[in-house]
């Protein structure tokens, strides 16, 4: 084999196979230990850390302490998490509310609207549009350009 690289090779110190049931061993070498990385965004690097070293290791549910000073339980009864083949909570909402699409409220806007103008950025457009409409209707005008003409049409109305 080229440069020795070849044929069965046998792992150190983790279990070659697993065994069944109780006889189980771990194949993977074991835990691996917590490391602090450096360089990310500040407060980051001590998030990444904290998730890292809040699950328990063993088999046995642990409390661990959060940057906050919360105490949070991993698994157990507190736990809010809705089961998967529970009864609706929501019986008169439609699957699609949310979406983009379908019955029901669309999605939500996530803070202040970049598009959002105020009366004299209004105005100037509107001072403008009749040039987009004549761009838009063009032999060069696209869908999207036509489209967008459209939406500035209406903002301005």
């Amino acid at each position: 084999m080229a440069n020795g690289h070849g044929g069965a090779r046998t792992p150190a110190q983790p279990a070659p196979v697993s065994g069944p049931g109780a006889l189980a061993q771990r194949t993977d070498g074991g835990p691996a230990t917590a490391q602090y990385v450096t360089g990310l965004p500040y407060g980051d690097g001590q998030d990444f850390y904290d998730l890292q070293t809040s699950a328990p290791l063993g088999a046995e549910a642990a409390k661990t302490q959060m940057r906050s000073g919360a105490q949070a339980t991993q698994g157990g009864p507190s736990m809010s998490a809705t089961p998967l083949f529970a009864p609706t909570q929501r019986p008169d909402e439609p699957v699609t509310a949310g979406a983009p699409f379908g019955p029901g409220d669309g999605p939500r806007p996530q803070g202040p609207s970049l598009l959002a103008m105020s009366a004299e950025e209004t105005q100037q457009i509107a001072h403008v549009l009749p040039t987009l409409r004549a761009a838009a209707n063009s032999k060069f005008g696209t869908d999207s350009f036509r489209r967008f003409v459209r939406y500035m049409e209406a903002m301005t109305q």
